[in-house]
């Protein structure tokens, strides 16, 4: 067997899906919409904070990390594409375990409805964007990394 024939059958030569130029077009304008949509709430709480709960300060820190790396989502859509995953995730998981909770129990006010609608947004976006045909061929049908 030729060399030519060993790499043609081996599965690192088999190229990636690619994502159409409409998609890329599509995440970035999600990147974006989360860098500043989100990045206006949370800078200026960065910035100037006072006495702040320790989970507080992570949270605006972790969400701070979230709009600067959904920046570089615009130059590099794909590579990114974690950062959609996690935008979704945990915005569907506070839907689902907190504000659930409130709205059955009729306790939405002013505040959990804002976060609600923000959150429900998110996912719808996150829905919107990200190319799922592309991630199930890249992160279900492809061979994971090896352990060793």
């Amino acid at each position: 067997m030729s060399t030519a024939s060993l790499t043609a059958a081996s599965p690192a030569s088999t190229p990636a899906p690619m994502v159409p130029v409409i998609r890329l077009y599509v995440m970035r304008a999600a990147y974006l919409v989360i860098a500043i949509g989100m990045g206006l709430q949370v800078w200026p709480g960065i910035f100037q904070h006072g006495d702040l709960e320790l989970a507080h300060g992570v949270t605006r820190s972790m969400l701070g990390a979230l709009t600067l790396l959904c920046l570089l989502g615009v130059r590099y859509p794909v590579a990114m594409l974690p950062m959609l995953f996690f935008e979704f995730a945990w915005k569907s998981i506070w839907l689902l375990s907190f504000a659930l909770p409130l709205w059955l129990g009729h306790r939405v006010d002013a505040d959990a409805w804002d976060s609600i609608v923000a959150c429900g947004f998110g996912v719808v976006l996150c829905l919107i964007a990200i190319p799922w045909v592309y991630t199930f061929k890249e992160y279900e049908l492809k061979a994971g990394d090896r352990w060793r």
